[in-house]
């Protein structure tokens, strides 16, 4: 599929990371429904970026693991990461959490052009990334898309999908900024709200409105 012109907004100057091509930014909330979006976008064939798993890789390698190991050797079970210690390390102290941040960001630029690279330098490309207003990226992107579901139906699936107490899943909503301020910020939103059946049919509606 072939990217409207009118959907390049950016020069290469003030796009993510100096990308040549348009990059679209898909986000979401957390139980929305995002990752399901990005799947069927994969199946047509349209190329997508994850965010999530540029970072799950930039964990795996050497110099972050040596990085965790002489910061935070407790969070080390021998030679890997305890992503279970980390996380309640990273949710206790907020300073550690920036340190991490710090590291793993420093090193996503390489991350996502490598990525870009794998993918075969397509003339465009969607950017999965769940903080894309939270850590200010929005900016830096040429559309910004967003995977919508309400916050009361938010809650239900997000209390459903982990099993989560209501007050669990409020203070795991709250953690990130709220889908109604993410939807006003938005260029184009993805209903998620219905079935199945219905969010195929948005997906083919965002198709038709960007693509030719």
């Amino acid at each position: 599929m072939k990217l409207k012109k009118n959907f390049s907004k950016l020069s290469e100057t003030k796009r993510l990371h100096g990308m040549k091509v348009p990059v679209i930014g898909l986000t979401g909330g957390i139980a929305t429904g995002k990752s399901t979006v990005a799947k069927i976008l994969m199946e047509k064939k349209i190329p997508v970026i994850n965010a999530d798993l540029l970072v799950k890789e930039i964990y795996t390698r050497k110099d972050t693991k040596d990085f965790i190991r002489t910061n935070y050797p407790d969070v080390m079970n021998e030679a890997e990461i305890d992503f279970r210690k980390l996380r309640d390390k990273v949710f206790t102290a907020p300073v550690v959490k920036e340190e991490i941040e710090a590291h793993i960001y420093a090193r996503l630029k390489d991350a996502f052009l490598a990525a870009y690279e794998k993918l075969g330098r397509p003339e465009y490309v969607v950017y999965d990334v769940p903080l894309l207003f939270e850590k200010h990226l929005d900016p830096m992107v040429d559309l910004k898309v967003l995977v919508y579901a309400p916050e009361k139906i938010q809650r239900a699936r997000l209390m459903e999908r982990d099993g989560h107490e209501e007050a669990m899943a409020d203070l795991i909503m709250d953690s990130q900024l709220g889908i109604e301020e993410k939807k006003e910020k938005s260029d184009l939103v993805i209903d998620n709200s219905g079935t199945k059946v219905e969010l195929a049919e948005e997906v083919e509606q965002f198709l038709r409105q960007v693509f030719e």
